[in-house]
């Protein structure tokens, strides 16, 4: 087995019940019991962001009934109960989390189950519960640094689910169902807590992208601290729970304010909150007597963030092989869609349609 490194990283850990998560076999009548350390490891886990799940050949219900009964069942995600391969319900799993197989460690007492998923999925990684804990206290497990929005992980994938079925079940137009969601997007300057996710989000944001321009921790610090900048991070809620910190902003401010950078994750894919954020720039500018300017460098994945300036109500000012410089009319105000709620921060203005001003 490859430890867990800083370039390959574990990030999520399914376990096996029977003595592995607990001590004992569930068919075979034992007294089950969960050893302290497992308890403490599955809680740890889970504190840095560390997905969980099981994958365990027992019957759904009373396995099921055990874990809620021992407390542990929300730490699970999806866990795969029956009587199929480990190795097709891992794929289950890597498919429902969206995740890669080489991000997966599999955690087993039997050596026969271990082999059969190492044939079957070469690159998940297979330990016993005793190799676990060793690699969790050798540190190649935990990740260095936890940002909050890793720390709220779990909760956001079952947030997601919530939602997935609501919509799955929605009947009604789209903006209905942007409208069901209660949605309120939260705009505010980026602080020392927030620049880890920021730089990834820089990193690993292609598709609702405007330049592509990347920023590591220490260049978004020494922009945060440059009063000739402005560095913004947007996060988004609605009545399933929180998506977490989705968006990311960096201008330039003076006589113009311009958008060297604006980013939004693709957890809000369809969400139609990018013009949301837009607008609380370019009213935020307006209110500095400034006009409002975005730079926009296509790339073969990132049209939809040209086509939502234009739907904000930026107009084209120049091309160029490599960027189009868009402003905003003056007499324009941007549209926050109806279905938004806007809060901006100082949270005592409230921004919920057109004809309402921001406050910074």
């Amino acid at each position: 087995m490859t430890p867990a490194t800083a370039e390959n990283t574990v990030k999520c850990v399914v376990w096996d019940l029977d003595d592995t998560l607990w001590d004992g076999t569930l068919l075979e009548g034992d007294e089950l019991h969960v050893p302290d350390a497992n308890r403490t490891l599955v809680r740890v886990l889970d504190e840095h962001g560390i997905l969980q799940s099981v994958a365990s050949r027992n019957e759904p219900g009373p396995a099921e009934d055990r874990l809620r009964g021992f407390g542990l069942d929300k730490y699970f995600l999806h866990p795969q109960l029956g009587w199929s391969a480990k190795s097709a319900s891992l794929r289950t799993l890597l498919e429902v989390l969206n995740i890669s197989a080489d991000s997966v460690l599999f955690v087993d007492d039997s050596e026969f189950e271990r082999a059969e998923v190492a044939r079957e999925l070469p690159e998940v990684r297979c330990v016993t519960r005793e190799k676990l804990h060793e690699l969790v206290a050798g540190g190649r497990v935990l990740p260095r640094q936890v940002t909050a929005d890793a720390a709220r992980r779990r909760e956001m994938y079952q947030a997601e689910d919530r939602r997935r079925g609501h919509e799955e079940t929605f009947q009604g137009p789209a903006e209905e169902f942007l409208s069901s969601l209660g949605m309120t997007l939260r705009v505010r300057d980026a602080t020392e807590g927030d620049l880890d996710r920021a730089a990834e989000l820089t990193r690993r944001t292609h598709q609702l992208n405007t330049t592509g321009i990347t920023f590591d921790r220490d260049e978004l610090a020494e922009l945060v601290r440059d009063p000739g900048h402005w560095v913004i991070v947007a996060e988004l809620d609605d009545r399933f729970g929180t998506y977490g910190t989705i968006g990311l902003a960096v201008l330039s401010t003076g006589p113009e304010w311009t958008i060297r950078l604006l980013l939004m994750s693709c957890r809000v894919m369809g969400r139609n909150v990018g013009t949301a954020l837009i607008a609380a720039l370019a009213r935020t500018a307006a209110a500095h007597g400034a006009r409002t300017v975005a730079h926009f460098r296509p790339t073969d994945r990132n049209r939809q963030m040209l086509v939502t300036y234009r739907f904000a109500g930026f107009a084209v000012a120049s091309r160029s092989e490599d960027r189009v410089v868009l402003t905003m009319p003056d007499d324009r105000i941007p549209v926050v869609p109806r279905y938004v709620r806007l809060v901006t921060e100082d949270t005592a203005a409230v921004l919920s349609g057109p004809t309402q001003g921001v406050t910074r």
